[in-house]
């Protein structure tokens, strides 16, 4: 473990005793880590703002603490502008696997989301408006002579295509990272988690980034359509799903090439840069 880090937990103000800290691996943006304090569990979340994915922890913490309120994420505890510390929540990470068996749950726990969670939302919050975003991710590969650079123009002029194709738009606040490991299942509910991504975005892109993160097939995609819809999707409405799916997989492809260059996680991105790409081209060339 870092000791810097190591030293910054141990100075936080919460603590009423000698604490232990264990590294949980697995993040792909932050360092987590389980901190137990006389007996009591806590969830420590250590990052600092990310330009480059516009990632501002600020924006992250109003997100949590209104999930929070809203009883969908646990409490926060704590946090300054690089720690957040969470109620730890005993229960199992889902995998795609658990999502697709949980399908009606967790679209009812999204649209929850998209409904309520503004009523409880403090301060200034970002639109994370994934062309916007995949706009950002190019001019940045470009600066910094990223190995994909040949493929870039073609790669915006799929997302240009994609967005003329998708108008207009509904706005909803959104959490815009709907990985598997993202959801947790205790005795009670499932529980959603790393807030970072949060901002008012269409919910097609939530709905489109749960679909092609857990590899729903047709069936599973028209249950989460139409449970989140409450009504059959006329062909119009799913020829706009599908457009924003596919924009999902661009940004999930180009956040992890901005990966390949910026971060120090001990993570293969390279691996995960071509798993989404792929996707992303085949998904494209389905809606041509």
């Amino acid at each position: 473990m870092d000791k810097k880090i190591e030293n910054l937990i141990i100075s936080l103000p919460l603590w009423n005793n000698n604490i232990k800290i264990k590294k949980i691996d697995g993040g792909i943006t932050n360092q987590n880590f389980l901190v137990t304090d006389n007996n009591i569990k806590y969830f420590v979340r250590v990052g600092e703002d990310i330009p480059e994915h516009l990632v501002f922890r600020s924006n992250e913490i109003q997100a949590s603490i209104a999930a929070s309120k809203l009883n969908v994420c646990p409490e926060i505890l704590f946090h300054n502008k690089s720690i957040q510390v969470f109620k730890f929540i005993e229960g199992k990470t889902l995998n795609s696997e658990d999502i697709k068996n949980n399908i009606e749950t967790v679209t009812n726990l999204i649209k929850n989301v998209h409904k309520n969670l503004p009523n409880y939302l403090v301060g200034q919050s970002v639109i994370f408006w994934v062309f916007h975003v995949i706009k950002n991710y190019i001019n940045f590969l470009e600066k910094n002579q990223s190995s994909y650079k040949k493929i870039l123009p073609d790669l915006l002029k799929k997302s240009n295509k994609l967005e003329n194709s998708s108008s207009p738009f509904e706005i909803v606040f959104s959490h815009n990272d709907l990985l598997a490991a993202n959801f947790i299942k205790d005795e009670k509910q499932i529980w959603l988690i790393d807030w970072e991504y949060a901002g008012f975005n269409t919910p097609l892109f939530d709905l489109g980034g749960l679909a092609s993160n857990n590899d729903f097939n047709e069936n599973q995609e028209k249950i989460l359509l139409e449970n989140y819809y409450e009504e059959k999707l006329s062909d119009e409405k799913l020829f706009k799903y599908k457009c924003i799916k596919c924009a999902s997989l661009l940004r999930e492809t180009m956040w992890s090439m901005v990966s390949e260059i910026q971060s120090n996680i001990n993570f293969d991105y390279k691996s995960y840069t071509n798993e989404n790409l792929t996707k992303f081209s085949s998904v494209f060339e389905e809606i041509q």
